[in-house]
């Protein structure tokens, strides 16, 4: 068994890119060793900002293809067809035989088993594979035709200790690599992994990504444990630092604490997008003058560390001098200002969407039963922040500086918590908004951005979502059900295409409210899954109610699916299932048209008596259910129907010669379904 050892040198290539180009790269060759029978232990591969490394171990040296039966063209196809096959496969007319199929007769072929060896393999399949890397961004550089993430300078390619020798562009593979990125006339030869990795490890380089992870987080434990400081959990960052470094070393830094003074989310903002530092926070959660940066070097004269702390110290400097002029600005004045801004075309300015969000927020509010003046107000400034200076520089903080305006301005808080909030929420992880004012504006911004969209047919396809609109529209879906409260949607909607009309706007969608009702459906069902409610669940949920009771659907579901495989729900499935397919098969062998009365006058048993009163009793339940339905409970009573149930099936027999008893019969089992099916349409539900 063999080593099979790839490195590409680049210039850096972004993080993102790297990422893509390890998992894409490595299934690329796992394919080829599948397709190609090459037996393996184990493939794996790293990256640093400049090495991309593959490895696999375990490789054997030769491929034995078996003999196997080609297929060709049948034996009454043109002459030509049985030419193509021929030269296409470089055998002779006389290789073939002929035999019968369950689709005719055809000409056959077989192969000759032969042993290929896999360094030849490698060699042909390497750059083929190579040619194929689809980049998302990407680029040509000299006179050179290749089309890279970022210039490629060499190939290092080895197998079994021997470096495999081939061309890719302008490039010819070889068994050495360049040692210093920023000095490349110094190279070094090797033949496998292990000599390669050790080496570059003496140097302080740490070629695998994973081991350079580990050891930011170790280093980052350290720091914070002993200063008894925190940071915040954000994977995507130190994963992008990872792939930033490949001699990875931690310095703590400050900037001057003048600036804890100006809004926290800049500071944030600053540090982690802008310059992928780490900010440090204390016990309280409240934000410090001191942050954690990953260098790629040591940095012995301290340099590296001043040079960080000069950067940000500028960046906060103009943020703080953005903070003070935009502050003072009188958000009301500048409503004005927003129709120079255009939102998006057909849609008007943000002036515009502004004005159909305080008349769609007012709606909102009679709802949630709070001020309309309030929330019409929150809606006319909530936009005007997009006019600051520290927007500009810092787009991410849209709205939350809006809100940190207002504050300074002395409007109420929760008006100013309701602009800060208007995007939440921005992802499937993020907090949904809970105060009523926050909930009507947020509510307002979406709906009316939804309905603006799909009135221009600018709807999502099955592979593209430019406009983020199911991310919206899931937004929608959370702020109903977990603040549990529904509203009329598709009112909403109406009144929202209404606003658009009202304005001059054309709206192409004629079936504008039915798509955008369903697409919302299609969220809230989305939502449902992702909190692990099985599917049969969610389609007997969703089947029963409509939009406009999506908190009821939810709650319905969820509800249900926590029970469904213990002893209540199976019960409840149980003895709806025995009903319905009694049912079913009587009236479909039958064909008894039921008028949905049961008389209980001509029952001849107890059992038939029994079962009608505890219907009657589940019934009577239904009926005086408001809309603070306790779920427990009702899922309760429904499964205590199984005694009355099972017995009356057991004991009694429903296809009565008596046609008028057995029909009286089955209208009590239909009575049954029907009570049940007040919760969730239990037919859709899967009883296996």
């Amino acid at each position: 068994m063999s080593e099979f050892f790839l490195e590409l040198f680049s210039e850096e290539i972004p993080s993102n890119l790297q990422q893509n180009l390890r998992e894409d790269l490595l299934k690329s060759f796992n394919d080829l060793f599948l397709e190609k029978s090459i037996l393996f232990k184990k493939s794996s591969s790293y990256s640093t900002p400049n090495r991309l490394v593959l490895l696999f171990e375990g490789v054997q040296k030769n491929v034995v293809l078996k003999s196997e039966e080609i297929k060709g063209p049948n034996i009454k196809s043109p002459e030509t067809a049985l030419e193509g096959f021929v030269r296409s496969n470089k055998i002779l007319k006389k290789d073939l035989y002929q035999k019968k199929t369950d689709k005719g007769e055809f000409y056959f072929f077989k192969t000759k088993s032969k042993k290929l060896h896999t360094h030849e393999l490698l060699e042909e399949f390497i750059p083929i594979l190579l040619n194929k890397i689809q980049w998302k961004k990407s680029m040509y550089w000299g006179t050179f035709d290749l089309n890279w993430g970022r210039p490629l300078k060499s190939i290092l390619a080895v197998f079994d200790k021997k470096k495999l020798n081939f061309n890719f562009h302008h490039l010819t593979s070889s068994n050495s690599t360049f040692i210093d990125k920023e000095f490349e006339e110094n190279k070094k030869s090797f033949l496998e992994f292990k000599n390669y990795k050790s080496f570059f490890k003496k140097i302080d380089i740490i070629v695998d990504h994973n081991e350079r992870k580990k050891l930011i987080e170790k280093k980052f434990n350290n720091i914070l444990k002993n200063k008894n400081i925190k940071i915040q959990h954000n994977p995507r960052l130190l994963n992008e630092v990872v792939d930033l470094t490949d001699q990875p070393n931690i310095l703590l830094c400050e900037f001057d604490k003048k600036f804890l003074n100006i809004p926290k989310e800049i500071l944030i903002i600053t540090m982690q997008y802008h310059q992928k530092y780490f900010p440090i926070f204390d016990n309280k959660e409240n934000i410090t003058n001191e942050f954690l940066v990953v260098a790629n070097k040591k940095d012995k004269k301290g340099l590296i560390k001043l040079g960080n702390e000069r950067v940000v110290e500028a960046r906060l400097s103009d943020a703080e001098f953005f903070w003070k002029k935009d502050k003072s600005q009188n958000m009301v004045k500048k409503v004005t200002e927003l129709k120079s801004m255009n939102y998006f075309k057909g849609l008007g300015s943000y002036f515009d969407k502004a004005q159909r969000m305080r008349k769609l927020g007012g709606m909102i509010s009679d709802e949630l039963l709070i001020s309309k003046e309030k929330v019409e107000l929150s809606a006319s400034i909530c936009k005007v922040d997009l006019l600051s200076e520290l927007v500009g520089e810092f787009p991410e903080l849209q709205g939350v500086m809006g809100g940190y305006f207002a504050n300074a301005q002395g409007f109420d808080k929760d008006l100013a918590l309701a602009i800060s909030e208007q995007y939440l929420p921005t992802g499937s992880g993020s907090r949904v908004p809970k105060k009523p004012f926050s909930i009507a504006l947020s509510l307002a911004d979406k709906i009316d951005t939804l309905v603006g969209f799909f009135g221009l047919n600018q709807k999502p396809t099955s592979s593209k979502d430019p406009y983020a609109l199911r991310r919206l529209a899931l937004g929608v879906i959370r702020i109903i059900v977990e603040n549990k409260k529904d509203f009329k949607i598709k009112d909403l909607i109406n009144y929202s295409l209404s606003l658009y009309l009202d304005q001059g706007f054309e709206i192409d969608n004629q079936s504008l409210q039915n798509e955008l009702s369903d697409f919302l459906m299609d969220r809230l069902k989305y939502h449902m899954k992702e909190e692990n409610i099985r599917n049969d669940i969610i389609q007997a949920s969703t089947s029963s109610f409509n939009l406009d009771q999506s908190v009821i659907i939810f709650n319905k579901a969820k509800h249900l699916n926590k029970i469904i495989n213990k002893p209540n729900g199976l019960d409840i499935v149980a003895s709806y299932k025995r009903a319905s397919n009694i049912l079913d098969g009587e009236l479909k062998k039958d064909k008894i048209e039921l008028s949905n009365t049961t008389d209980p006058g001509i029952f001849k048993t107890d059992l038939e008596k029994n079962l009608f009163k505890k219907i009657s009793e589940l019934r009577k339940y239904f009926s005086g259910i408001n809309k603070d339905e306790n779920y427990v409970q009702t899922l309760d009573n429904l499964a205590s129907v199984k005694r009355e149930v099972f017995d009356f099936f057991d004991n009694v027999i429903v296809n009565e010669d008596d046609l008028v008893i057995k029909k009286n019969r089955l209208e009590l089992i239909q009575m049954m379904c029907k009570t049940f099916n007040n919760y969730v349409n239990f037919a859709l539900i899967d009883s296996r």
